[in-house]
């Protein structure tokens, strides 16, 4: 009848142990996890709140509009598997900053996400100095007398991850983590701390490198377009006749015949290279494919896209597990564009190593034999081309843009000298992040390596990785 259950029985001692935030649910006394605190306890190790000078959680902040002044809020969306990403951050100003000043960020310091279901556990590493605080559903681990990137690659690898697991508490509405379990967290000192440390600012130093190279690769882009220092009008009211607007598109909302979408349509028009309509310019990947029940597919959806135009991973199961916006097959070199108002810069190059696998039908997928794929990736992240798409979006409960809509953008035909000039900035921005990957995953499987053998393997490994 108890087949296939697993049961505890503890003294209330037991249950009392390393549980300073006196959990009593059943998922905190799982027997995996009495095995690994075993297990952790045996090798030598201190609590992390041992460790550090600071671990809290963030406050809730008064959020502005940005400006010059404005200084970024981080939350729960600005960090993911180890990184500190600031774009789409909200801001608070100049004051709010100076009176939270206890919550400001530091290089050094490992951020972690305490709320959201699905989304407990999810570690940045600040390694820059530029002004941020950061929110309630973050909190901060500030080491003090131990490697700071050792810490956060600990925190990040599978074992430091499964003690986060376990803290993890709530019911079905919203997940939390407190900071007085994260202080209870035993961390493994290790001999080669150091040496894993110096992986995690390498990985860190060659993202840094891959950002700048996308830079200039968009940098060029808007030169080549002549739109390095394009303003678009700010204007809120635009007068149109019948005849010159939904005559002639379709559209009464107010939102499309904003002057600034006008001016950055002028700018296309007037592109000396010329332009053509989305149809013309690129072939459009809109033919519906059934999967098989019985066959495993990979899928790429929205989250797998990240902020730079890479894949991040991408969904192995069975075509009947798959959901049913999984109808699109794509393939390597093809450019993925999200077309749902507010993941329009979610856009991606499929990758060789994801050639004929299943994307959302929530992307539309195109290439052109007249722009090559890495620069339609920059010219679709761009002002330019955001906007337009954008001004395309229509709808009340998912706001996106239709296909039609798609097709009529105007897109400049890039001049040659300069699409080969972007491709090769690209292709080494994408080199960088794979390197920075592959640091980061030597890092942490280092330090699982020096705890499920000694200090000796961990440095081995290292040395024949590096």
């Amino acid at each position: 009848m108890l087949e296939g259950l697993e049961i505890s029985e503890l003294k209330l001692s037991k249950v009392q142990e390393n549980n300073d935030s006196f959990r009593f649910d059943s998922e905190f006394f799982h027997k995996e996890y009495f095995h690994l605190l075993d297990f952790l306890s045996s090798k030598a190790h201190v609590r992390l709140g041992e460790i550090t000078s600071w671990i809290t959680q963030g406050p809730n902040p008064n959020f502005c509009e940005p400006d010059d002044f404005s200084v970024p809020c981080l939350t729960g969306r600005n960090i993911n598997k180890g990184r500190v990403n600031y774009l789409n951050s909200d801001f608070v100003d100049a004051s709010e900053y100076k009176s939270l000043a206890r919550f400001q960020i530091r290089s050094g310091d490992t951020l972690v996400t305490l709320k959201g279901k699905g989304s407990i556990g999810k570690i940045g590493y600040v390694t820059d100095e530029r002004k941020a605080i950061f929110s309630r559903d973050i909190g901060i681990i500030r080491p003090s007398g131990v490697n700071h990137a050792y810490v956060n690659a600990y925190i990040l690898s599978k074992y430091g991850q499964k003690l986060i697991a376990r803290g993890e508490t709530g019911g079905t509405g919203q997940s939390t983590l407190t900071t007085s379990y994260l202080k209870s967290l035993f961390v493994p000192r290790l001999s080669i701390e150091e040496m894993i440390g110096n992986l995690i600012l390498r990985s860190e130093d060659a993202l840094k490198k891959h950002q700048a190279e996308y830079e200039k690769a968009e940098s060029l882009l808007l030169d080549t377009l002549g739109m390095a220092d394009f303003s678009p009008s700010a204007e809120a009211i635009n007068v149109k006749s019948f005849k010159d607007s939904f005559t002639a598109t379709g559209r009464l909302d107010a939102e499309y015949y904003q002057p600034k979408y006008e001016d950055y349509q002028a700018h296309v028009f007037a592109y000396s290279n010329g332009w053509q309509p989305l149809m013309q310019a690129c072939s459009l990947k809109d033919s519906n494919f059934t999967p098989d029940d019985f066959t495993t597919y990979k899928y790429i959806e929205l989250a797998d896209i990240d902020n730079s135009g890479g894949i991040t991973g991408c969904t192995e199961a069975l075509g009947n597990e798959l959901p049913s916006r999984a109808r699109r097959i794509v393939d390597a070199r093809d450019v993925l564009i999200s077309s749902i108002e507010g993941s329009l810069s979610s856009c991606a190059i499929v990758p060789e190593r994801m050639d004929a696998v299943l994307c959302s039908t929530g992307f539309y997928a195109i290439n052109s034999v007249k722009i090559n794929s890495e620069t339609l990736l920059v010219l679709f992240k761009s002002p330019l081309m955001q906007n337009l798409l954008k001004q395309g979006c229509s709808g009340t409960i998912l706001t996106a843009i239709n296909k039609t809509e798609f097709q009529n953008i105007p897109v400049p035909i890039i001049e040659g000298g300069a699409q080969t000039k972007i491709a090769a900035m690209m292709q080494e921005s994408f080199t960088l992040k794979a390197e920075s990957e592959r640091l980061l995953n030597l890092a942490k499987r280092a330090v699982e390596i020096a705890i499920e053998q000694d200090e000796t393997a961990g440095m081995a490994y290292i040395r024949a990785n590096s």
